[in-house]
């Protein structure tokens, strides 16, 4: 299948709702189906994690990506949560990993679609700076689509983006019936 040229935009998917990062894997999905290039660089995640009352999570989009040829996930996250008021040094070299793979991505044209999973949160976090984000914008090829998600998109990536998604909670199971993470949805 030969891949479509694109005309590539800037979507950003942030908020406090339940959504984004299932909606930018919709959108890899949807074009690796189209023969294009997927490539997902997830900053808060490792590939197993461990839930609140110590249940392993495996992620369900690795397995899945795994079946699509033309999509790849990279997790550059540890499987412990990053402490956002003062993040270790192993969580910001592994941000800043994530930042170069990035960067590689874009300036050597190695995939069609890029999506910076949760890159809000790690700039909110100080994992990598606002400057940094804003550069990958800059530099991106004109045929390559650029989608980032978190909560806590900067109001300079807003204006920088063409398409921006705010999910907002107006009601969650977890507050309503105290469920956690629930395998399939969730992870």
């Amino acid at each position: 299948m030969n891949a479509p040229a694109i005309q590539g935009q800037v979507q950003v998917y942030t908020g406090n709702g339940k959504g984004k990062t299932t909606c930018a894997l919709g959108a890899g999905m949807r074009a690796a189906g189209h023969g294009l290039e997927v490539l997902m660089i997830c900053f808060m995640k490792a590939k197993v994690a461990e839930r609140g009352d110590g249940e392993e999570i495996n992620y369900g989009e690795f397995r899945s990506a795994e079946t699509i040829p033309n999509m790849m996930i990279l997790p550059v996250g540890r499987q412990s949560f990053v402490d956002k008021e003062n993040p270790d040094p192993i969580d910001i070299e592994m941000a800043q990993r994530g930042l170069k793979m990035a960067q590689e991505a874009l300036s050597e044209h190695t995939c069609d679609v890029l999506i910076l999973d949760e890159i809000n949160v790690a700039v909110e976090w100080n994992l990598i700076s606002l400057e940094q984000q804003l550069n990958l914008i800059e530099m991106k090829p004109d045929d390559v689509e650029l989608i980032m998600t978190g909560r806590y998109a900067h109001e300079s990536v807003i204006e920088a983006a063409d398409l921006v998604t705010e999910m907002r909670e107006v009601k969650h199971y977890y507050d309503e019936k105290k469920l956690l993470a629930r395998r399939g949805f969730e992870f």
